[in-house]
């Protein structure tokens, strides 16, 4: 009797990690993994990091597991639901048992005339920023405007993604501008005050942020705002507008809103059809259905249709948000929605110092929070956020009040420090070094916001044999 097949549709980071899930399990079934690119998978959120020279894009390499029969270059244009078999660009067919799409987002030109020649070429100066290839075709523009002048560069979008390839611009020496069309940065993420604090902390380091202005031509004057302002520049980054990719969800007649709506079981409105990651809309325990951007939200959606596929009793009620900005000189942590999130709210702001924290406690447990400039605490907030830790009176402003501890306090072992994987300071003890944290627990690969946590636990980590 052959062996169930899988098929995945899409080689992201959450079809990696759903592969990598399900082929730890005893009785694996047949897993086929098509992607559409030429490179191997790897890990989308350190782009920034390449671009800006911290990171070879050898390191973003995302290892698929012995035994899983991975095919690149392999677009997949239909779903026939009726016969189980996905059609590819080559018009072969590939059956399945069960289809899992991890088609991810793609991204949108905004409404800016010019941006496309007459002739359907974008604009020689215009890049997007989602995939490798986008980014390398990034650097190799950085490095052909090197001289005596430093070069512009305008990024539009200032979100997480475009504060990350903004900073990246800048430390590669270029002039570097953002341009946001809501009133401050971040705006899906922190309120005006944390965003004011950005908008700072960004002219601090050269870059000067333009937010409730949205651009409207490019000329050869440069990229002109709907407020009169033309910026000169010599590049201009496309961040903004990524959407849910639905196509193929849509074209094959399964229910699609935003995203590709999926039940507490990760199933499409056809139960042999599941979708996971950026591409799926999820419904959370409130019954408010959303869907989200992020890492760890794509890689606990995996977990649970690995674990759900492989017979076992799971179910996805909503991911916690945690989200980190990864920029040198900007240091961001959001947890959960606290803009959104009702409860009491403790909030500490220090312009002077670039720092801004928020806490939203309810029932004296922290169910939102937002730490901007200094994230000394995080893991511990992090710990309290995730076990709903109830806090005495004092302690939500004792969390707050303390800028940088003069010496850090012992993380416990079951203290959470990767919010990507879900792996705790006690498993990143138990690893002799960063290549085997990173082979093992996975830690650090995700958005990479923990890799300081992680190599200070390595650094402080007791030796064999001698007593802590």
């Amino acid at each position: 009797m052959s062996r169930e097949r899988v098929v995945v549709v899409g080689a992201g980071m959450a079809a990696v990690r759903f592969a990598q899930e399900l082929a730890d399990r005893p009785g694996a079934p047949e897993v086929v993994v098509l992607g559409d690119e030429r490179h191997a998978p790897y890990n989308r959120i350190l782009l920034s990091a390449v671009l800006e020279g911290t990171h070879d894009p050898g390191a973003l390499a995302m290892p698929v597991p012995a035994g899983v029969d991975l095919r690149l270059d392999a677009r997949v244009v239909e779903v026939h639901r009726a016969q189980r078999e996905v059609e590819l660009a080559d018009r072969s067919r590939l059956g399945y048992d069960r289809l899992v799409l991890a088609t991810g987002s793609i991204p949108t030109l905004p409404p800016i005339r010019g941006l496309v020649k007459v002739d359907g070429r974008l604009d020689d100066r215009v890049h997007a920023f989602r995939s490798l290839d986008d980014c390398r075709r990034l650097a190799a523009a950085v490095a052909a405007t090197t001289g005596p002048v430093p070069a512009s560069a305008v990024v539009v979008g200032g979100g997480l993604l475009g504060l990350q390839v903004a900073r990246a611009l800048a430390v590669r020496g270029l002039r570097t501008e953002v341009v946001e069309g809501g009133e401050h940065l971040l705006r899906s993420q922190v309120g005006p005050a944390a965003g004011a604090i950005l908008a700072r902390d960004l002219a601090r380091l050269g870059t000067t942020s333009y937010t409730g202005a949205r651009a409207v031509r490019l000329t050869d004057d440069g990229l002109r705002l709907d407020n009169g302002v033309t910026l000169e520049t010599d590049l201009v980054v496309l961040t903004a507008g990524g959407r849910p990719s639905t196509a193929l969800a849509r074209r094959a007649g399964l229910e699609v809103r935003r995203g590709v709506v999926v039940d507490h079981r990760l199933r499409t409105s056809d139960p042999l059809v599941h979708a996971i990651g950026d591409c799926a809309e999820t419904e959370d325990a409130d019954g408010r259905r959303r869907t989200t951007g992020f890492v760890p939200p794509a890689w606990e959606q995996a977990g649970v249709l690995a674990a759900l596929l492989a017979g076992e009793d799971a179910t996805y009620d909503g991911s916690r948000v945690v989200a980190r900005l990864r920029a040198t000189g900007l240091d961001v942590a959001v947890l959960g929605e606290p803009e959104r999130a009702e409860g009491e709210v403790v909030e500490v702001s220090n312009p002077v110092t670039g720092s801004h924290r928020r806490l939203v406690v309810r029932d004296g447990r922290i169910v939102a929070a937002t730490l901007v400039g200094d994230l000394a605490r995080v893991g511990l907030i992090t710990q309290h956020f995730d076990r709903g830790t109830v806090l005495g009176l004092t302690e939500p402003s004792d969390l707050l009040m303390v800028d940088r501890p003069t010496r850090p306090a012992r993380l416990p072992d079951d203290a959470e420090v990767c919010a990507c994987a879900g792996v705790s300071a006690g498993r990143v003890r138990g690893c002799s070094s960063l290549a085997e944290v990173r082979d093992t627990t996975r830690a650090t690969t995700g958005c990479g916001g923990c890799a300081e946590t992680v190599r200070t636990l390595l650094a402080t980590r007791p030796l064999q044999g001698v007593p802590s």
